[in-house]
């Protein structure tokens, strides 16, 4: 038997005080770590400093929180803004491609337009219709918005809207009116008769019921108290058709419709009907137009020969009158802000 095998008890008694005295010792330096790690106490600092360890930074961090941290877009010296992530816009001129196009440094690319213009209001020059483009869709083209001094990316900032109307068609209605009846006066009443040639329509008053001076007329439509009978006088006209001056009865009508209020006809009495159209046909004009700008293209409305309008046509303000209607042409009047007036000819689109 072996001395190991004999003292086998003292041996693992010794080697169990080994291992106690190891762990023992481990404990003591992990607290003294832990204490360490936890102290309250700043290094340098005496048992009687109240300081906290790196108190100073949380100072520190709200300093840094009040700095302003804003990036500010700087400008180079003609003035234009500098991107801070793409810098200044270049462009390529086609006719030298090596040599680009720095738009305060280069001559005009679409003249009249200066270059500066299009920095001013951000908008793209580099197509060759940009002075045609839209930029903000109100129907007026960049170059009308420079030439008008409006701005060319708001759609409520645009040049005068009458540039962009368009007069389409006339719808008239051809129209007589023919007096009647041998008035004196002790009874100076008169007969009339109405013949609306463009829908095919009549209206009449009969001797039975003769019109009295200052009375309003017809009863019914067509034409319903359209018409006021003013009075008559005689005059002495030559008739080319005997070569001699006779007697003729002038009837004096006033329109009462509303865009034609106050307008007088002098009418001869009993004149021939196949005369009418020749020698009597008046007109009741309306224009069909349409304002090419804000959207409204395509978009017809009607205005009657003398009469107010807006423009767009559901505007408040009313600064346009149509003066004239004919088969070519329209003359409408606008009142301007200083309250004069200018007039404009718009032919008909062909």
């Amino acid at each position: 038997m072996s001395w190991f095998s004999d003292n086998y008890e003292k041996v693992a008694l010794a080697g169990t005080v080994v291992v106690a005295v190891v762990l023992g010792y481990s404990g003591l330096q992990g607290l003294n770590a832990f204490e360490k790690d936890f102290s309250s106490v700043p290094k340098g600092s005496g048992p009687n400093d109240p300081a906290v360890k790196d108190g100073d930074k949380v100072a520190m961090a709200i300093s840094s929180l009040e700095i302003s941290r804003k990036w500010d877009q700087s400008d180079d010296s003609s003035g234009r803004v500098v991107d801070l992530f793409t810098g200044v816009p270049l462009f390529v001129n086609k006719n030298n491609p090596k040599q680009p196009v720095d738009l305060p440094k280069s001559a005009d690319v679409h003249p009249p337009i200066p270059n500066q213009w299009w920095i001013d209001y951000r908008i793209d020059p580099g197509y060759g219709d940009s002075p045609q483009r839209d930029e903000d869709e109100d129907g007026f083209t960049n170059l009308e918005e420079f030439l008008a001094k409006t701005d060319p990316t708001d759609n409520r900032s645009h040049p005068n809207l009458i540039q962009k109307l368009v007069y389409v068609s006339d719808e008239s209605i051809e129209w007589v009116l023919r007096p009647g009846g041998y008035p004196t006066a002790e009874e100076p009443g008169m007969t009339f008769e109405y013949f609306d040639l463009t829908n095919n329509k009549t209206n009449r008053v009969g001797a039975g019921n003769p019109v009295p001076v200052n009375g309003a007329f017809f009863a019914t439509d067509p034409a319903k108290g359209r018409f006021k009978y003013l009075g008559f006088e005689t005059k002495n006209e030559r008739n080319d058709r005997i070569q001699a001056d006779v007697e003729v009865v002038i009837a004096k009508i006033e329109d009462l419709k509303p865009n034609k209020k106050g307008t007088i006809y002098e009418i001869p009495a009993n004149f021939r009907r196949s005369d009418a159209r020749q020698l009597h046909l008046k007109h009741d004009r309306t224009a069909v137009l349409v304002l090419e700008a804000l959207g409204k293209n395509g978009q017809e409305f009607r205005v009657e020969e003398l009469m107010e309008f807006a423009l767009p046509e559901d505007a408040e303000e009313k600064r346009f009158k149509l003066m004239q209607v004919t088969p070519d042409r329209i003359v409408i009047q606008e009142i301007l802000e200083d309250k004069t007036t200018q007039t404009h000819e718009i032919p008909k689109r062909r």
